[in-house]
C-alpha cells in the first residue's frame, strides 16, 4: 500500500490515537494550571518551612525522566496493592490511564509552578502596595492584581510547557495508553511501512500549529492594552 491508502486504512486508529493525546495534554494541563499557582504563591513568599517540601518535588520532577515516573507510578504501585486495597486507591491505580494523567499532572504542576514564580516575582510592588493603600484585601490583590499580571509575564513559557506536554504524552504508550504514537506503533507491527510515522508527526505538527496559533490570540487579548504604547513607541 502507498502512504496514501495506509491512512485511509487505518485512520480510525490514529483518530482515537489523536483524540487520547488531546485527552491526555488538555486533563494534564488544567489540572496542573489549576494547583502550580497556589504552590508558585507559597514558592514565591511562603515560610522556609512551607517552600521546603515544594523545592524538594520540584527539583525531583524537574531531575527525573518522565518515562521513570511513568514506571514508578504504574508499575511501583503493583508492589503496595494491599495498602493501596486498603485505602479504597487501588481501582484508581490500576487503570493505565489514570497513572498517565497523574504523572502527567505532577510533571507539568513542577514546571508551571516555576514559570508561574517568575511570573509573580515579575509583578510590579508599587502596584501591589497601591491595591493596598485604597483597602483591597489579600484575595482581591492576588484576583485583581498579582494573578491576572503573573500570567501575562508567564503566557509564552506556559504554551511551551503545554507544547512539550503533549509532545510527552507519546510515552503514555509504554503503560498501554494508545495515544499518536501508540497507534502508529500498533499499525507499523502490520504494515511495516515507516510512512505511517510520517503521519504521526504531521498530525503534532498540526496539533502545534493549531494551538499555538490560538495561544498568541489568546495572548494579543491579554496584551492589548499594552501594544498601542508599544506601536507608538516603534513609530516615534
Amino acid at each position: 500500500m502507498n502512504p496514501i491508502e495506509i491512512m485511509v486504512s487505518y485512520w480510525p486508529r490514529m483518530l482515537d490515537g489523536t483524540l487520547m493525546t488531546l485527552k491526555l495534554t488538555i486533563l494534564g494541563a488544567l489540572i496542573a494550571g489549576a494547583i502550580s499557582p497556589w504552590l508558585a504563591l507559597v514558592r514565591s513568599h511562603g515560610s522556609l518551612i512551607a517552600q521546603t517540601p515544594i523545592r524538594i518535588y520540584v527539583s525531583f520532577v524537574r531531575g527525573t525522566p518522565i518515562l521513570a515516573q511513568l514506571f514508578l507510578v504504574f508499575y511501583g504501585s503493583g508492589q503496595f496493592r494491599p495498602e493501596l486495597m486498603e485505602l479504597g486507591l487501588w481501582n484508581f491505580f490500576r487503570d493505565p490511564f489514570n497513572c498517565a494523567i497523574l504523572v502527567f499532572v505532577l510533571n507539568s504542576t513542577a514546571y508551571q509552578t516555576e514559570i508561574m514564580r517568575g511570573g509573580i516575582q515579575g509583578v510590579n510592588l508599587g502596584e501591589i502596595e497601591a491595591a493596598k493603600a485604597i483597602g483591597m484585601t489579600r484575595m482581591t490583590i492576588l484576583r485583581r492584581v498579582i494573578f491576572p499580571h503573573a500570567y501575562r509575564i508567564a503566557w509564552p513559557a506556559l504554551s511551551n510547557e503545554i507544547i512539550l506536554l503533549m509532545k510527552a504524552s507519546a510515552l503514555a504508550s509504554v503503560v498501554t495508553v494508545f495515544d499518536i504514537m501508540g497507534r502508529t506503533r500498533q499499525i507499523f507491527s502490520k504494515t511495516f511501512d515507516f510512512s505511517i510515522y510520517l503521519w504521526a508527526a504531521l498530525i503534532y505538527l498540526a496539533i502545534t500549529s493549531l494551538f499555538v496559533f490560538g495561544w498568541h490570540r489568546i495572548e494579543r487579548r491579554l496584551n492589548r492594552h499594552i501594544l498601542p504604547r508599544n506601536n507608538a513607541n516603534a513609530v516615534s
